[in-house]
């Protein structure tokens, strides 16, 4: 029988790259669309981990399994690091990916168009949570800029405005490609590393 892990979102473009990540590790990979009677949890943190540890924590307390709650987010350095933690609702209310992305190149109109003005990261925060245990921490990065205009039908959110390297923007890398070098892929993979010592604890 499959060991279940929790995805805390219903972001089904995050699920999906969870399921490839662990789709060797052994565990049926669940998300919070298959609980529709569970709470909303707001995300109150003023932090990545913050966000994180409040979506895995409680809801791992309130179902009794393993958790991973996931906060991420894109950091543009000429605006202070913006949108940061509020990237989901940049363009609130009523955001969308298509909204954020037309503000965020909206903010960075006036910015000289060379790339090392539109310099950028993506940033992701995995809380692993189990009831009656420590919760385990993991993060990591990925650099890159903001392009001009959004490129490419593939991944999600600011994935057609990030730029990996002259050419290609995040939205034109395979799920493999991008699940190599991206905060998240790289993220889990920290997790992955991590994950059955301290599930023996």
């Amino acid at each position: 029988m499959k060991k279940t892990l929790i995805v805390a979102t219903r972001n089904a473009g995050k699920t999906r790259e969870f399921k490839k990540l662990f789709a060797d590790f052994g565990y049926e990979i669940k998300d919070l669309t298959d609980y529709p009677e569970l709470p909303e949890i707001e995300e109150t943190g003023s932090t990545f981990e913050e966000n994180a540890r409040l979506k895995a924590e409680q809801i791992s307390e309130i179902t009794g399994e393993l958790v991973v709650g996931d906060d991420s987010g894109l950091c543009v350095d000429v605006l202070g690091g913006l949108p940061g933690i509020w990237s989901h609702r940049f363009s609130a209310p009523n955001p969308t990916d298509e909204k954020n992305i037309t503000k965020l190149l909206h903010e960075l109109a006036p910015t000289a168009i060379t790339p090392e003005k539109r310099s950028a990261h993506f940033h992701t925060t995995l809380v692993a949570a189990k009831p009656g245990s420590e919760s385990l921490v993991v993060e990591a990065d990925w650099n890159g800029y903001i392009g001009l205009t959004p490129k490419g039908e593939n991944g999600f959110g600011y994935d057609p405005i990030f730029l990996v390297d002259a050419f290609r923007t995040a939205a034109e890398l395979s799920d493999e490609e991008k699940n190599k070098v991206s905060h998240r892929g790289k993220a889990l993979q920290k997790l992955m590393k991590e994950l059955p010592a301290w599930l023996e604890k």
